[in-house]
């Protein structure tokens, strides 16, 4: 180790400085609902039907949450690209529109083949999907 904390890795000319605080940054996502889906469901199947399906829908969104990143953990890259694309199905049927917006997203970069942005586009995917669960059940009751 050098003088200050400097290092240097080998002979490869690759130089780093030892810090004593590390930031963790915290990522909050910012998540859109459109309640006007779900008054179109409320509508058109009546509260009690509506209802059932909407927890029905939110028990497979957390679900195939998992399931994507299971699959993108065991390489499973066809498998979790459809999971993902059913999931941002389910999201717009309920009016989840970021949640959607970014499953796409990850079918997007699983058929580019480009796996910095695949992993760090899951990475929202579960983030946006745990603050849309949450948030879902802030919407006023119907």
């Amino acid at each position: 180790m050098g003088e200050g904390g400097a290092w240097a890795l080998g002979g490869f000319g690759i130089w780093g400085v030892t810090v004593e605080h590390v930031t963790l940054l915290k990522q909050s996502e910012r998540v859109r609902l459109d309640p006007d889906r779900l008054d179109e469901l409320y509508l058109q199947l009546g509260h009690q039907q509506a209802e059932d399906v909407v927890c029905r829908a939110l028990e497979e969104l957390a679900a195939r949450l998992t399931h994507v990143e299971r699959f993108y953990r065991q390489g499973k890259t066809g498998e979790m690209r459809k999971c993902a694309r059913s999931l941002g199905a389910i999201a717009d049927q309920l009016g989840m529109e970021a949640l959607a917006r970014v499953a796409r997203d990850v079918s997007g970069c699983s058929d580019a083949g480009d796996a910095v942005a695949l992993a760090a586009v899951l990475a929202r995917l579960l983030r946006v999907g745990e603050t849309s669960l949450t948030e879902i059940w802030e919407v006023p009751a119907y």
